[in-house]
């Protein structure tokens, strides 16, 4: 007679079959993605708190430990800072830990093993790091301490990769390609996403960490965005595209290093920029999109840049009070209207 951990391991079997064939969701493509690289290598294991039964706070690692076991699917004391040092000498010893957070603003815990430690062992001793971080990042619902938008601060620290993908199939490929990496990267995966659901591809299939995708073609204006400001900026798009407005959107899918050929590419046809980034404006990853298109492609531009961001001030628990300060898809619509409608510069 098949006892529980059988019958676990054949509900898991079948849940396999199931997501390998259909759109899967936001968490499900990075549980696959991990699975997959896993399986191929041994020497991937992950750490973190809630893991093992729990499947992490957002499913993202479901069914990992009943399939690896607690020797590859590791539960830790809440330590940030211990997380991440272990993952850090894990890295050095010849392993390839994931390191799992939960929530990004808890990174703030372990800063000195993530900027003094991971991101600069490589240049200090000339030794690779395969370590991911993996984190929910991204305002919801949690008030201040949730909520924070670290993404500048990481691609600003040298030594390491920071990926906040969109798209499921983009979630699948990067996790892949950041697994089998030689250097840090910091995985931001947004917390209104865990339930968007999309195709992924398969086992063979990786996304190149530093390479944006073109989300939407148009003519008229290009919009700039990642993580959940895509879906703002894509459904600002198709409201624009009733009134006869061709926007563009890309999304960066990275936000160090930044695609800024496939940015300047785009540019360049549509002489008009709308970038949209939930973080808080001052000193944010727009400001640095901003700068980036100003040094490549200035003399392409029509207008100056327009930045939709969110206000610089702690996240409120009031849903009333979030409304109020986080970008919409009516502020892209609002932006995009008025880079059009003020027209080509007379001169320069």
């Amino acid at each position: 007679m098949a006892g529980p951990l059988h019958r676990r391991r054949e509900r898991l079997r079948v849940d396999q079959e199931r997501t390998m064939s259909a759109d899967v969701s936001y968490s499900t493509a990075f549980q696959q993605g991990v699975r997959e690289e896993m399986q191929r290598d041994k020497t991937v294991f992950v750490l973190g708190t809630d893991l093992f039964d729990r499947g992490g706070h957002f499913a993202q690692v479901k069914g990992l430990g009943d399939q690896f076991g607690r020797t590859r699917v590791r539960d830790s004391p809440i330590s940030e800072a211990a997380m991440v040092a272990a993952g850090v000498g894990a890295a050095l010893a010849g392993t390839r830990p994931l390191v799992d957070l939960n929530f990004m603003d808890f990174a703030y815990g372990a800063m000195d093993e993530i900027a003094n430690q991971a991101a600069k062992l490589r240049y200090m001793w000339g030794s690779p790091v395969p370590l991911v971080i993996r984190a929910t990042s991204g305002v919801a619902q949690g008030g201040a301490q949730h909520n924070n938008s670290l993404e500048p601060w990481f691609s600003g620290l040298p030594g390491l990769s920071v990926v906040s993908p969109y798209r499921p199939y983009d979630v699948k490929g990067l996790i892949k390609s950041a697994l089998r990496g030689s250097d840090p990267v910091i995985f931001m995966m947004h917390k209104k996403l865990t339930g968007a659901r999309g195709p992924v591809g398969d086992d063979t299939e990786l996304v190149d960490i530093g390479s944006a995708h073109v989300a939407r073609r148009g003519t008229d204006v290009t919009v700039v965005s990642y993580s959940y400001g895509v879906r703002l900026a894509t459904q600002a798009a198709e409201a624009l595209a009733q009134d006869g407005v061709s926007a563009e959107v890309i999304d960066l899918r990275t936000l160090y290093p930044l695609d800024t050929a496939t940015i300047v590419e785009s540019v360049r046809r549509t002489g008009r920029v709308v970038v949209v980034d939930e973080a808080p404006r001052y000193g944010g990853m727009a400001a640095e999109i901003v700068t980036s298109i100003t040094e490549s492609a200035f003399w392409y531009l029509d207008q100056p840049v327009h930045r939709v961001t969110g206000a610089h001030t702690p996240i409120p628990h009031s849903p009333a009070l979030l409304d109020a300060i986080l970008p919409t898809e009516a502020d892209v619509v609002r932006a995009v209207r008025q880079v059009l409608a003020d027209g080509p510069q007379e001169a320069r």
